[in-house]
């Protein structure tokens, strides 16, 4: 049975390992600025356990995540919540990383005073700075392999456009202006990005996402370590990512009571083209509430399970193209 494990883990990775050069004469890109420290992090939110046993495989198995080029360190963000199965104890440890609360003294919830040990630890004026963090979540909505970058920082959507281009099922999302980019603990890196896998219920480990998000963490850390030396093959690549636009919440009655459901064509299509006029809610008494607007959008993050209590039914996106060079 350990054989077979073992070739079910170099399928997935072989999916990934292409990275390396294939000729010696090809141009490289020169690393700006390089990386001294890399952090990888799960178990933000307590019940997303593919993030969080990943961690626990490292911490058992750190020669796996080795590259000699920078130091990897794993970091198991709320072990309090991953133990009780739960999301988060207080608050969503996730939204905790605004500037104005790490420096907030007066602030005493278990979220708030873990995301100001985590910023003294790993933020970039902490006591051993990171520099690249990779964040793991999973999602109950559809999203399959998603890599999600927060802003326009060209080596993040360089590595995005990297993955999406050896694994062509990889999708990039970009969180834009949502807010992501200030309050989420990868904010606190120079550079990261969010590995987002799903659909995978809460408080249960898939081991098909478990081996996918394992193969994808294994190329990132072989990507920056050929960052480090120089040895990134320069490629133009069209990158096609899906930045977002709004969130939409439920209808909703006067009351705050939700009033319809994601309706059935919509369920499972994260990505997929909603037109003007598609069906978008389907309220309890059968009447079909449609997409209102002017033009296509791409929803993800679709009936989210963790979203319910944050007002978002699906986030709208719209789909680019941009040439990352």
């Amino acid at each position: 049975m350990l054989h077979k494990q073992d070739d079910c883990i170099m399928v997935f990775q072989d999916i990934f390992r292409t990275i390396q050069p294939l000729a010696t004469k090809e141009p490289k890109m020169k690393p700006k600025n390089k990386l001294n420290r890399v952090l990888i992090v799960g178990g933000t939110h307590g019940n997303e356990f593919t993030g969080a046993y990943l961690i626990k495989k490292f911490e058992q198995f750190p020669e796996q995540i080795h590259r000699s080029s920078f130091e990897t360190v794993t970091l198991l963000a709320n072990p309090q919540a991953f133990t009780a199965g739960r999301r988060y104890i207080n608050k969503d440890l996730n939204r905790c990383f605004l500037r104005q609360n790490l420096e907030d003294s007066t602030l005493s919830g278990y979220e708030d005073l873990l995301a100001q040990e985590i910023n003294h630890l790993f933020g970039q004026n902490g006591e051993t700075p990171v520099d690249f963090i990779l964040d793991l979540h999973s999602t109950t909505a559809n999203m399959g392999l998603t890599i999600i970058v927060d802003n326009d920082n060209p080596f993040n959507l360089q590595l995005a456009a990297y993955l999406s281009y050896v694994n062509p099922s990889v999708k990039v999302y970009s969180s834009g202006n949502s807010g992501r980019s200030h309050n989420s603990l990868r904010s606190l890196g120079r550079f990261g990005i969010c590995i987002e896998v799903g659909s995978v219920p809460q408080g249960v480990l898939n081991a098909d996402f478990f081996l996918k998000t394992e193969a994808i963490i294994h190329t990132v850390l072989d990507y920056l370590e050929l960052y480090n030396q120089g040895k990134v093959r320069l490629f133009s690549n069209n990158l096609i990512f899906y930045k977002y636009i709004e969130a939409i919440d439920y209808p909703r009655n006067e009351d705050g009571a939700i009033q319809a459901m994601i309706h059935p064509q919509l369920q499972f299509k994260d990505y997929e083209a909603l037109n003007p006029g598609d069906p978008m809610f389907l309220t309890f008494d059968g009447q079909i509430i449609p997409y209102e607007a002017n033009s296509t959008a791409y929803p993800v993050f679709i009936n989210e399970a963790a979203y319910y209590e944050k007002g978002i039914a699906m986030c709208l996106t719209e789909k680019q193209m941009i040439t990352v060079e």
